[in-house]
């Protein structure tokens, strides 16, 4: 709208360099905004896997305990059994001798006594050695029972496991969904900042675009400092408040326009050129002038009905000058006072 009517006011160009600073600042801000999620997703995603990378080492770390303790029982159970074999040779062994020593006792007609002591100690042994062979049929049965046990702990674990990997590919697939939803609400919030952005900076040209102390630089409205304070003072002089209240009128009717939900501000740049102040005056050097001036525009905006939870004052002092020159009509064109919209 302000592009037509200052074709139809007047015989220049259009001028198209603040249509392209402000898509260079859309795509630079949706770069940013990516790059932040994806730092996000990123972290989120470490401190998963990190939680299932310490279950999945405390898993290996059960299963292979439960390894060795199963090695061990099953070691045990071969001497066991190996014991077992022993004791059943030395049991046949034992009968065989019963009856040769049977035999010889019928052949002698059972009169010798020292036989009988035989038999006796013989059968004491194969008492003993038949209660030692129980012991060691229920050693075995108590392993095998063990080894069943830890083949289910075994099983247990592997379910576990397989769960968890599970919960890890469910965890990885909601990041990536969100960071599809937050690109999508981003790029809607950017693009509608922007449709605001542009309408106030409409309104703006229409107003101040007479003004030889008012220009556009980017994505800012910059004021002289000489419009608005005395040299070496951030008190506000007559003669810029005309300028100023119009600002404040164009902002009051943006902020009844933007829904509630985008958290926009307007933020106040305080600006000098590099002449290092006196010292004996009211500010001990140009960031205390610049953030005096940023602060006193911002309270008379406020004061004119400007809503200041979105008012936003900022000192620069030198340190950012448009002019790197160092001739007087550079400095006083780095003497300013910048108006940006933007979100906080």
């Amino acid at each position: 709208m302000a592009l037509s009517r200052n074709r139809r006011g007047g015989g220049g160009g259009a001028d198209y360099w603040p249509g392209f600073v402000d898509a260079l600042s859309t795509l630079l801000l949706a770069i940013m905004f990516l790059l932040s999620v994806f730092v996000l997703a990123q972290f989120l995603l470490s401190r998963e896997l990190s939680g299932q990378d310490a279950v999945l080492d405390r898993l290996n770390g059960q299963i292979a305990e439960l390894t060795q303790l199963l090695a061990l029982e099953r070691s045990q159970a071969q001497d066991s059994e190996d014991e077992i074999a022993s004791l059943r040779a030395s049991l046949g062994a034992l009968e065989d001798e019963r009856s040769r020593l049977q035999s010889a006792l019928a052949e002698n007609g059972g009169s010798s006594e020292a036989a009988n002591a035989t038999i006796a100690s013989l059968r004491d042994n194969l008492a003993e050695e038949e209660s030692l062979s129980q012991r060691a049929r229920s050693q075995v049965e108590l392993l095998n029972q063990q080894l069943t046990a830890l083949r289910q702990q075994i099983a247990a674990l592997e379910s576990a496991l397989e769960a968890s990997e599970s919960r890890d590919q469910e965890s990885q697939t909601r990041i990536a969904d969100l960071g599809r939803r937050l690109n999508v609400a981003l790029a809607q919030r950017v693009q509608e900042l922007n449709r605001y952005r542009s309408d106030f900076f409409g309104r703006l040209r229409e107003i101040l675009a007479d003004r030889d102390n008012v220009r556009i630089v980017g994505d800012r409205f910059v004021f002289q400092s000489e419009v608005l304070f005395p040299s070496g003072s951030a008190d506000l002089q007559n003669a810029g408040t005309d300028e100023l209240n119009q600002m404040a009128s164009a902002i009051r009717d943006l902020a009844a326009e933007i829904p509630s939900d985008i958290d926009w501000i307007v933020r106040v740049d305080g600006h000098t050129d590099n002449v290092p102040l006196s010292g004996t005056g009211e500010f001990a050097d140009n960031w205390e002038l610049s953030s005096a001036r940023a602060s006193a525009v911002v309270k008379y905006l406020i004061g004119q009905g400007v809503p200041a939870d979105h008012l936003a004052a900022t000192g620069f002092g030198q340190f950012q000058p448009i002019d790197e020159g160092d001739t007087a009509d550079a400095r006083r064109r780095n003497r300013r006072i910048e108006f940006k919209l933007t979100e906080r």
